[in-house]
Order: structure tokens, then sequence, then C-alpha cells
């Protein structure tokens, strides 16, 4: 009897040939060679650094994670066939990549109260928003370089504009908003290498809602920005005329020795969107003539900018409370609502009502969620839970989970491609780095 066991178990072997889209030294050798069929994908790369460390001696081993028929490997290689229905009679090819996972944790850059806001859009820098009613550049971690003071309420978000002619020289414009329910652009010289950070006051103040201003999003062009609030308004406004007429208005600057007056602009919005029948969560501006937004309404829509009026109004069982567009052809929704369930639609479909993907390994209600900008699959979530999750549409389970915070997580974004960053309740902006983030 134990003889005849060792023979099935023998039998177990699944003939496979690992292949990869990885440059060297990252290429195992083509060959086809026999394996247990109850790996995981530990087991998996634990082999193929074997391989490739057998032909360099120099090899340090690499997380890897596996991919047959388009999906992930997220149980043993024979549950996942049986699953699947794909046969192991025949040579199997097995894709593996690089693990999508942090490599090093930042310091945390420290605010003075909840960090409510991120925008890692600019490879120069970080900008935050902070319930101390400040905005804050970060050119890396724990180094502030610039303050953005003015608002009289916390902000509640914040976004790095790409506006045509509006800055000179090295300048960038950035935008904030707040519960003092305005709207503020700021010049910043994001080249400027400072030992303390540089405190600035906003170039215009854009004033219209009636209520706290929870989002804003600029279009691609950078000509024009909108903005989402609690009074069910979202607001357009111009975002390429810092130079043109409008209101001045004063405010005592601190100078050592005196007191000195300087001057900004006011502005009021083009246009306004109506429909929405409560409070404004999240706004995005993917394409020039096209927003999306979200509410408390239990609703998602989607605007033509030109017209004013809703090309799509998705109704939900739930209220939301974060959205975000991309992934297959910049078109599939994510979006989190007050529940631990992030959800992906593709307004493209004849039902669209109905969620193509649904991702619930979060355990409170979801803040963010942001789709990479280079990838069709990859996109991270944040929670109340106190973590940070990155997903990818060909696996149910999430491919890692950040829990560098120690109390809600209130927002995240993507930074230079392979970065991940984030604020919470806890009053600190992460940075987690060196992720390998492919197609």
């Amino acid at each position: 009897m134990p003889m005849d066991m060792d023979v099935e178990k023998a039998a177990k072997r699944i003939q496979v040939r690992f292949v990869t889209k990885l440059q060297p030294p990252f290429k195992v050798p083509p060959t086809a060679i026999a394996i247990p069929s109850d790996l995981t994908r530990f087991g998996l790369s634990t082999i193929v650094n074997n391989l490739l460390k057998s032909g360099n001696d120099d090899w340090k081993s690499e997380p890897f994670d596996f991919i047959i028929g388009g999906e992930f490997i997220r149980m043993s290689l024979e549950e996942f066939l049986l699953a699947k229905n794909i046969s192991a009679e025949k040579i199997l090819d097995i894709e593996y990549i690089k693990a999508v996972a942090p490599r090093k944790e930042e310091e945390p850059s420290l605010h003075d109260d909840w960090v409510s806001a991120v925008d890692g859009s600019n490879p120069k820098f970080i900008l935050t928003g902070c319930y101390d009613g400040l905005g804050r550049l970060w050119k890396a971690a724990g180094s502030c370089s610039h303050i953005l003071e003015g608002h009289t309420g916390a902000v509640m978000a914040v976004c790095v504009v790409k506006p045509k002619g509006a800055v000179d020289g090295t300048d960038e414009l950035v935008a904030t908003a707040s519960k003092d329910r305005t709207v503020r652009f700021w010049k910043v010289d994001a080249e400027d290498f400072l030992e303390q950070p540089k405190r600035i006051r906003s170039c215009k103040v854009l004033r219209g809602h009636n209520a706290s201003v929870q989002t804003i999003s600029a279009d691609p062009s950078g000509e024009m920005l909108c903005s989402g609030s609690w009074d069910c308004m979202i607001n357009l406004w111009q975002a390429n005329d810092l130079n043109a007429s409008g209101d001045t208005v004063t405010f005592k600057k601190r100078k050592k020795g005196g007191k000195e007056n300087d001057a900004q602009t006011e502005g009021e919005a083009v246009s306004t969107l109506v429909g929405h029948t409560q409070s404004i969560s999240s706004v995005v501006w993917p394409q020039n003539e096209t927003i999306y937004s979200a509410s408390w309404d239990r609703s998602i829509r989607r605007w033509d900018v030109e017209t004013g009026k809703d090309t799509l109004n998705m109704s939900f069982g739930r209220a939301f409370n974060c959205l975000h567009v991309g992934g297959e052809s910049s078109a599939l929704i994510a979006a989190g609502c007050s529940d631990p369930v992030l959800r992906i639609w593709d307004p493209r479909k004849p039902d669209s009502s109905a969620p193509i993907f649904q991702f619930s390994s979060h355990s409170s209600w979801i803040s963010a969620c942001k789709w990479h900008d280079k990838s069709l699959f990859h996109l991270a979530s944040a929670s109340y839970d106190g973590k940070v999750m990155l997903w990818d549409l060909r696996t149910a389970w999430p491919l890692t989970v950040i829990d560098s915070h120690k109390d809600k997580v209130l927002c995240a974004d993507w930074w230079r491609g392979d970065s991940i960053i984030s604020g919470g309740a806890d009053a600190k902006l992460c940075i987690s780095s060196e992720l390998s983030v492919r197609q």
C-alpha cells in the first residue's frame, strides 16, 4: 500500500513551461519541466527563483505572480485547473510577472491634523490637504517645500492643474477646496530648494458654492476645473485666466518689521451642472468633454460639458463615497460606497447598472479608489479600516495589503508610477514605493 500511494503521489505532476514578458535576467529557459500539481503561487515562485539562480549565482530571490489564461493563480495549481476546466495532459504555459507589492516603506510625513486629500499626478511633488486648513507640497518623504495658507476651514480636496499658458517659468498651478466653501488656485515654484517650507497665499479665490466643497478635478488640458459640494452642485471654473481682470481682494501678509498688503482676484463659476439631490462626494474629469460625478443620492452621473446635461444616470442601492475612471479604454468606473465593497462598472454594456467586478476584502467603508494610469488592470483602494489595497482585475483577491496607517485612511493616489501615497486620520502621509506594476 505505501508503494501504491507513492506511485499515485508521484503521478500527480504536471508538465509546464514558464514564460514571461520580463527582460533578462528574469527569463528562465523555455524548456518544459514536471512540477507537483499541489503547488501554490509561493511554490511556483520558489521554482522560478531556483531556475534563475541556476544560471546566475548572484541572483537574489524575487516574489512572482502567475497567470494562466489571463487569470491569476490564487489556489493550488491542481485546484485552479479543475476550477477553470483546463486540461493538464499537455504542456501548460504559465506566465510569471513580478509580484505587485511595495519593496520599501518611507518614513511617514507628519501633519497637524487629518490628511484628507492627496494628489500624486506630478512626479516632482506630492500635494496634500489637511483638516488644519493648509495645503502642503512634499518633494519627498518628510520634505515639505511649500505651505499653502488662506483657507478658513479644512481642506477637503486638492488637484494639480496643467493650464496652457497660465503659469510662467517653472511655476506649477495647483488647486484646493475647503469646508470654507471656496476653491483656491496657487502658483508654486516646484524647483525651489528650501531649508524651511515656503508659506504662500493663493492667487485666486473661487466663490459660488453654498456649502463645503468636497471634491475637485481639472480637465486634461488644464484649462478648466470642476468642483462638487454639499450643496449638490457641480461648478465649472476657468483655470487659464489667472491674469484676467476680476474682482480684487486684499489680505494682510505677515512681514518682519511691519505689515504688507497683497492682492488676489476672485472668480465666478462659468456654468453649473444641476441634477444630484444630495451631497456630491467625488468628481473626475477624464476627457475634455466629459465629467463623472458620484453622490450620496446613490447615483453616478456622466455629464456632457458642452450641453450641461447628464448622458448617464446610474442608480445604486448605497451612497457613493468615491469614484475614478480608467482601465480598458479609460472607460471603467471604479467606486466605493457606504459598505466595504469596491465595485467596477462598464457603462458601455447594455445593463450598465450591474457591476462587472466586486472586491470585498476591506472591512469598512471605502474612502478612495484610483486606477493606475499606465495599466488596464491595476487600481488601489483605501478604507476606514486603516488599509490600502492593490487590485488586479484578473483576480478577486488583493495583490497586496498596505497596513501603514493606525487609523482611518481618507485618501490615496499613485505617484511616479511605482509608489502608493495615502493620508489618514493618524495625521500621516505614507509612501509605499518600488512597486512593479506591469500590464
